[in-house]
């Protein structure tokens, strides 16, 4: 059998309520010379059921005992047959031109290591929350970018698997942010670009593993920026994260979270004041001493203009903070692509 053009590679952790949805999405692609790999990490709800109950010849599933996000891409790493990995998570939705659309930009832009994409954000229900854009497009931008900002929603990247495999893979250490870390490395190397167009839908939902980074301790914040400004991490840092990121996994925590990030959605990026503050109130009568969401309950009385102008302030500031990374020189066609 001939080795596919793309491997999809998806990690799936006790998925069993969405991964139906997820793998019925990569099986519709216009694109159809590709793998799904599905590396199984040590599920113990009905996700292999669920998985097993597609009969495609393209879905290839490896089985494992848990441990963890970065280990499972590690594994899935060395057993794809394709030069290329779409990577994909088990709750979210490709659309069906996902894989032509990233396929024939990197065709016929060789000399990308990486692609993004804009993304669909949805909630548990799969209702549309809003439309994220990258927080930069060509490489000149990421380059500048904070090291603090990720600059892909790791679901949609598209990438080229020997240089990932080269860089030394994912992290294991990096608890919860393997992705960025491999990002704030490869990409000292490596070129890459963002397409504005969005290619999936990203399911928030409180049973992920990722929370909104405020709802982490000031501990682990430090922690992580720290290892990505120096682009190393020890054992010691990683079990600390692994420590605070375990005590977070807790149900009440999680739900906390995501109607938090619910309701400053609904007024950063898609201003609908009633179904922040629905939200908000949600999250206060979970934590209630989560004091910053307090004033997020008092802005949803503002006029969206207002909140505008308080939002491209504080996203201005961030941005310009370490912006110490050196800007190669691209040439003009790299420069255009995408205006």
């Amino acid at each position: 059998m001939l080795s596919p053009k793309i491997t999809v590679l998806m990690p799936a952790y006790n998925a069993g309520k969405y991964i139906g949805e997820a793998i019925k999405s990569v099986l519709e692609q216009s694109f159809t010379d590709f793998e799904l790999l599905i590396v199984n990490d040590g599920s113990t709800d009905d996700t292999l059921n669920v998985i097993y109950s597609f009969n495609d010849e393209r879905i290839v599933v490896i089985s494992q005992e848990n441990k963890g996000v970065a280990a499972a891409l590690n594994t899935g790493l060395q057993h794809a047959r394709a030069p290329y990995i779409a990577r994909f998570d088990a709750d979210d939705v490709c659309y069906p031109y996902r894989l032509q659309v990233q396929y024939d930009f990197m065709r016929s832009h060789p000399y990308y290591t990486i692609i993004g994409s804009g993304v669909d954000y949805t909630d548990v229900r799969g209702d549309l929350i809003f439309t994220w854009q990258p927080d930069a497009f060509s490489h000149n931008e990421i380059r500048q970018l904070s090291y603090k900002i990720c600059p892909f929603i790791h679901s949609s990247v598209f990438y080229k698997k020997e240089a990932i495999l080269k860089a030394g893979g994912y992290n294991e250490l990096a608890y919860t942010f393997e992705d960025h870390f491999l990002w704030a490395g490869i990409l000292k190397h490596e070129k890459a670009f963002n397409l504005n167009q969005p290619l999936i839908k990203v399911r928030l939902n409180a049973e992920s593993i990722t929370i909104d980074e405020k709802w982490r301790t000031g501990r682990f914040r430090q922690i992580k920026y720290n290892t990505l400004r120096k682009l190393s991490i020890t054992e010691d840092e990683g079990r600390q994260l692994a420590e605070i990121g375990i005590r977070q996994l807790s149900p009440r925590i999680k739900k906390g979270a995501y109607y938090a990030l619910l309701g400053k959605k609904y007024l950063w990026n898609n201003y609908q004041p009633k179904k922040a503050r629905k939200n908000l109130l949600k999250t206060l009568s979970i934590s209630p001493l989560h004091i910053k969401n307090y004033f997020l309950l008092l802005m949803s009385f503002l006029p969206e203009s207002t909140l505008s102008r308080l939002y491209q302030l504080a996203k201005g500031n961030f941005r310009l903070e370490e912006a110490e990374i050196p800007t190669p020189v691209l040439t003009q066609k790299e420069l255009n692509y995408g205006s």
